[in-house]
């Protein structure tokens, strides 16, 4: 009796440990993010990268496992929830059908292209999914969303994150060099950033210079991409639960991975468009939001081993690499002949 109060204690003892570490992590990542360029990258991000560092250099507790994963897949759904209030559906749906249009073509273009490559260069199906996801939708969000439904572990969800950070970190500085030579008004320049450019971070940086019709289009255009999360999530759900079915018969388990979750963001997002979270409130609730978040990608980031990063990571690059041009180059064409 004593031996098993003793495990236990040390199990709580490490529980709490794991929790705190990715907390610490957390807030580390909350204040390099104020850094000039950092910025560009968001503290999620840079919460993974210096997680992988802490677990490389430091190491973690023995038995901080628990609470690491407690920080990484509790806070995670907590935090895509409260992400909901972000969306008010009545400004997206007066930016236009031709922009849901091509938001829901640019990410569907992302998904074919980008699994088709991966398939083609033999890259593990899940983490060309993941990249495929952030890519097309909402960067780490997305991939946060998505990774569970696909029963993704952490390297690949960490690695498809990074991989999809930098890819629109480079993104929003070649938009801002190359903004000139395109010939295009504000608004439309707005729109083609908001589809094709990865986090909101990213969008935001590549139109401040373009003025507040242009980043007000973009910002736009990309929640447009963020509301096509919840069914595109779903359908990826469906797709591999349909796919594993007859494994699942032969076993006599059925394992539906059925994202929940984003129920409470589509029903977060509605509460907002109808008025009862208000503006203050919306704005607290993000701030707790971007806190779980932050918590969730460093307990993410504790848990990767630096060896699998860097075997895996070149493969996500790459792939996502090919996909960002081909959504930028075909969104190019479609924003230069229709009128947003």
């Amino acid at each position: 009796m004593q031996v098993e109060i003793l495990q236990h204690r040390i199990l709580l003892r490490g529980s709490i440990q794991g929790f705190i570490l990715a907390m610490v992590v957390g807030v580390i990542a909350h204040n390099v993010v104020s850094l000039p360029f950092f910025c560009v990258f968001g503290q999620m991000v840079i919460a993974i990268l210096i997680g992988i560092g802490w677990r490389a250099v430091m190491g973690i507790p023995k038995h901080a496992t628990v609470g690491i994963n407690f920080a990484s897949k509790r806070l995670l759904r907590y935090g895509i929830i409260l992400m909901g209030v972000r969306l008010n559906l009545d400004a997206i749906v007066a930016a236009g059908s031709k922009v849901i249009l091509l938001d829901a073509a640019v990410i569907l273009l992302a998904i074919v292209v980008i699994c088709f490559l991966g398939r083609l260069f033999a890259v593990e199906e899940r983490l060309a999914l993941l990249t495929a996801v952030g890519t097309g939708i909402c960067g780490a969000a997305a991939i946060a969303a998505v990774a569970p439904t696909v029963k993704a572990n952490e390297d690949e969800t960490v690695v498809s994150i990074a991989s999809v950070a930098l890819l629109g970190t480079i993104g929003s500085v070649l938009y801002v060099l190359l903004q000139s030579f395109w010939g295009m008004d504000s608004n439309s320049y707005g729109v083609f950033a908001g589809a094709t450019l990865h986090e909101i971070a990213h969008v935001i940086a590549a139109t401040q210079s373009a003025g507040s019709p242009a980043a007000n289009m973009a910002i736009l255009t990309k929640l447009g991409r963020v509301v096509l999360l919840v069914p595109v999530t779903f359908g990826i759900s469906l797709w591999f639960n349909f796919r594993s079915v007859k494994k699942e018969q032969i076993s006599g388990r059925y394992n539906l991975s059925i994202p929940w979750f984003l129920i409470g963001f589509l029903g977060m997002s509605c509460l907002r468009t109808i008025g009862l979270i208000t503006d203050e409130l919306a704005s607290i609730l993000l701030q707790i939001s971007t806190l779980f978040l932050t918590i969730a990608m460093a307990g993410m980031g504790l848990s990767v081993e630096m060896v699998m990063f860097r075997r895996m990571g070149l493969k996500s690059l790459f792939i996502g690499l090919l996909g960002s041009l081909a959504i930028s180059i075909v969104s190019f064409g479609v924003v230069r002949t229709v009128h947003f």
